[in-house]
């Protein structure tokens, strides 16, 4: 069987990488952008940047910004609504994935107005026709959703979160410019850092890593593990880093998929609203602790490439706990919390196991898995 691997046409990497929207908006002939970025980064200017190289150069636009942190099928449908009223003919995401992700939505519908019920889109859709053109910049180091075929929306009715899995709606330009990560706030920066970290170890063990994925993924993770902590201080060299680190990690775990902690993480982000990073990153740990015994000598690898030293004179069971080790290590160094105890009500663990189990990450899990299995996570994280 074949492996397929998909990413952006054209990437532009490092400071200073916005200012070429414009050469590639106008050798592509786009007329009018519809910009979807959420109020907080149009409050503080973060998406004045985008705009200010658009006037620059002369270039028309319209603005979307009814988007939630964990947007909804609410904010996709006002959103198709709204650029079919634009008259736009490309789209730009501003943001982390909360923009990127209903850009991707509105992309989608636009091109296959079948589906524009949204629900109809979890999963692997038979969309025909690729989105409308995306121009990507990411806001955070976390999601790397500007270089994935994956977008996540929320089903308000259903208190579920829904992955979206398709090709046609990878943006064809990611922009990924430190400088628009500048100023992120101590607690996102580390968020959206754990989040690629658990994409970067997840993609690495998922159950369709190969040769190709695994080399970005290892990259990934040496490059967030000598970053992160650079990055949550604000340092140049940290934000950069960050930067890159986490897109290598969308290169990977966007073509193979990932596992049972974006499962259980998902949920979260439906019921209580909990930030996707978060969530992540304090489930890592004792997922990997889990998912150990079927990984054979890849925690070795990880243990290496978070900058654990001498991994090859280890015994498996050393390597696999020093691996662990270095990943709860990071996590409280950034100041992530340790457990669950302050989000999770025991009463809703039922429905956040069997959510996690229907969740479309959860058969890509290195070990097989069960709601009860899933239910005796939880249970251990708060």
């Amino acid at each position: 069987m074949a492996n397929r691997f998909v990413l952006n046409e054209i990437s532009y990497h490092g400071a200073g990488a916005i200012s070429e929207i414009a050469a590639e908006a106008k050798g592509r002939g786009f007329q009018k952008a519809f910009v979807c970025s959420d109020p907080d980064l149009i409050k503080f200017g973060v998406t004045k940047k985008v705009l200010d190289v658009l006037d620059e150069a002369g270039l028309t636009y319209e603005v979307y910004s009814n988007i939630k942190p964990n947007p909804t099928v609410e904010n996709v449908q006002t959103g198709v609504e709204a650029f079919k009223r634009s008259s736009a003919d490309y789209l730009i995401a501003i943001g982390g994935g909360s923009s990127m992700d209903t850009a991707k939505a509105i992309g989608i519908i636009i091109a296959n107005p079948e589906f524009e019920d949204v629900v109809s889109l979890e999963g692997v859709a038979p969309t025909k026709n690729k989105s409308v053109p995306i121009f990507a910049v990411p806001t955070t180091a976390g999601t790397a959703a500007e270089v994935t075929i994956n977008y996540v929306i929320t089903d308000v009715e259903k208190n579920r979160k829904m992955v979206c899995v398709d090709p046609k709606d990878i943006p064809v330009v990611a922009f990924v410019d430190p400088e628009m990560m500048s100023t992120m706030p101590k607690g996102l920066t580390a968020a959206t850092g754990m989040d690629a970290l658990t994409h970067a170890i997840e993609g690495y063990i998922t159950a369709g890593a190969w040769e190709l994925s695994d080399m970005f993924h290892l990259k990934a993770i040496e490059i967030i593990a000598r970053s992160l902590r650079g990055a949550v201080d604000n340092t140049p060299e940290g934000r950069e880093d960050m930067a890159l680190g986490q897109y290598v990690a969308g290169m990977g775990f966007s073509n193979v998929g990932l596992g049972i902690v974006h499962s259980m993480a998902h949920p979260l982000g439906a019921l209580y609203d909990t930030p996707h990073g978060i969530a992540n990153a304090i489930i890592l740990p004792t997922v990997m602790e889990y998912n150990a015994e079927a990984t054979g000598e890849k925690y070795r690898e990880i243990a290496r490439a978070m900058g654990v030293e001498g991994v090859d004179s280890m015994s498996q069971e050393a390597y696999r706990k020093a691996a662990i080790d270095a990943v709860k290590k990071l996590s409280q160094d950034v100041g992530i919390p340790a457990d669950l105890k302050e989000i999770v009500k025991k009463e809703d663990i039922p429905f956040l196991a069997q959510s996690a189990y229907d969740d479309a990450c959860r058969p890509g899990n290195p070990k097989e898995t069960s709601v009860e299995d899933i239910t005796k996570l939880y249970e251990a994280l708060i």
